[in-house]
């Protein structure tokens, strides 16, 4: 955008000259670029979070002798914390404010990885998924509020770029939380494989049961220490926002007016279709960034790893993805100012559906690598789905904001059900099950293309 100014040159005609000044929408005004830079503290957080947990479906399952899909009650229990909040979250925004939101959130992840401490003094895998429920309520606080605040802080032109710069911190934690699932729990836990451990189980003697007792004890207190860490951290956070003035970019609401801004946001199909697009993607992240270890374990151990060695390898590769996903995000926030998001939105589900044909059907380390690429088509999607579908909202963003943070719970039932695929060993007599369970994914990317292309027409061209 330009404006036109006219100025005389100084000769006897006067004649007059014109110049154009710049004057396109600031992506962080001045005002805002203290608190931004607080909020966006908060994205690293809550990817730490998630990409610590993810690895721990693999290790639970070890760990307590259980299935894939038992194991997948981590899941359950993390995700359905978002699902279960979100909307309580988003009422209480409407009513107090951001910044209350922020403090609140905070406050509940504080208290969640705190409580892994009984937990493991327990040995309680339901105390567990406690702890990992309580903790999520707090991330669906945190989500439910930074999202839209940053949002909020500038001009509507530049609110989706915005998101995305945030967001852009998110993998940032993301990747620490990967690393210290790989250094301080997968490699820490005990060596016994799983089939050790279940025959001790089988024995049945003192002398076993003992023995197994006193593995479980000690892994599960290597899974605990790094989340009464990050407890820590989280509660230091929660002191900084709390005693800083925080810009206010909302009005307090006494009548909240639930019935008609649910009315409103059902009605808005941009909207809607945004949340069950936003469903989709984040089933696809959690499948892919889960089960990476499953798949890699299957293939490294087939070249003659053994089962801790193969583990271990295949959260490298997960962290080699996470990378390619945290640098992907900044290119595509710079692609977003001269591409539709829609239309980019589009192309990079198309690769995530190329990505996983490949990681179905290529054989060995070549499936690893296809299966890392799918991160690079997956960095842009969740913020900028998040920023189209709020799109036009204006104050129902509050509880709009709530459904795309529901939508979370695409991280439950989408991994068991592909946990429960890969349980089955093999399908078609002899082929890979873990290889074939990729076909959920590769239908969430199909719906998200299609949401992508039906986008374009809801925004205009960069």
């Amino acid at each position: 955008m330009t404006k036109q100014f006219v100025s005389a040159n100084g000769s006897d005609e006067s004649a007059i000259n014109t110049f154009t000044v710049n004057t396109s929408p600031e992506l962080i005004p001045k005002a805002y670029i203290i608190s931004f830079i607080l909020i966006t503290l908060c994205f690293p957080l809550w990817g730490f979070a998630n990409d610590i947990t993810n690895p721990l479906v693999k290790a639970f399952s070890k760990v307590l002798q259980m299935s894939a899909t038992e194991g997948t009650w981590v899941q359950v229990a993390f995700y359905g914390g978002y699902g279960a909040m979100a909307i309580p979250a988003a009422l209480f925004i409407k009513k107090f404010s951001y910044k209350a939101g922020l403090i609140t959130g905070l406050g509940f992840y504080a208290l969640g990885a705190l409580l892994f401490l009984p937990a493991a003094g327990a040995q309680s895998f339901a105390a567990f998924l406690l702890a990992f429920f309580v903790m999520t309520c707090g991330l669906s606080f945190l989500e439910t509020s930074a999202n839209p605040y940053i949002l909020s802080m500038g001009p509507a032109a530049t609110a989706t770029q915005r998101l995305n710069l945030a967001q852009a911190f998110n993998p940032v934690g993301s990747l620490l939380g990967m690393f210290v699932a790989t250094q301080f729990i997968i490699q820490k836990l005990n060596p016994s494989s799983d089939a050790e451990r279940r025959a001790l189980l089988s024995d049945g003697s003192p002398e076993a049961l003992e023995q197994l007792s006193a593995i479980t004890a000690n892994d599960l207190e290597v899974i605990r220490d790094p989340y009464l860490a990050i407890g820590v951290v989280v509660l230091l956070v929660l002191l900084i926002i709390a005693f800083k003035k925080m810009p206010v970019t909302e009005e307090k609401s006494s009548n909240l007016d639930v019935k008609g801004t649910f009315k409103r946001l059902l009605a808005n199909q941009n909207y809607r279709e945004g949340v069950i697009a936003q469903m989709f993607y984040v089933g696809a992240q959690i499948m892919c960034w889960t089960f990476i270890i499953h798949y890699g374990t299957e293939v490294f151990m087939k070249l003659g790893m053994s089962e801790q060695a193969a583990e271990a390898k295949s959260q490298m590769f997960n962290i080699y993805a996470m990378v390619i996903f945290c640098l992907s995000r900044f290119v595509c926030t710079f692609l977003l100012k001269y591409i539709n998001p829609g239309k980019l939105l589009m192309v990079l589900a198309a690769g995530g559906m190329t990505f996983t044909m490949a990681t179905i059907f290529l054989d060995g380390v070549a499936g690893m690598y296809a299966l890392v690429g799918i991160s690079a088509c997956m960095s842009l999607m969740f913020p900028t789905i998040y920023g189209i579908a709020l799109t036009g909202t204006g104050d129902d963003a509050k509880l709009g904001a709530a459904g795309l943070i529901m939508a979370i719970v695409g991280g439950t039932f989408l991994p068991m059900a592909q946990a429960s695929i890969i349980d089955m060993n093999v399908v078609f007599d002899s082929f890979s099950a873990t290889k074939a369970s990729f076909v959920l994914p590769l239908l969430c990317f199909v719906v998200i293309a299609i949401y992508g292309k039906r986008a374009q027409r809801n925004l205009p061209s960069a």
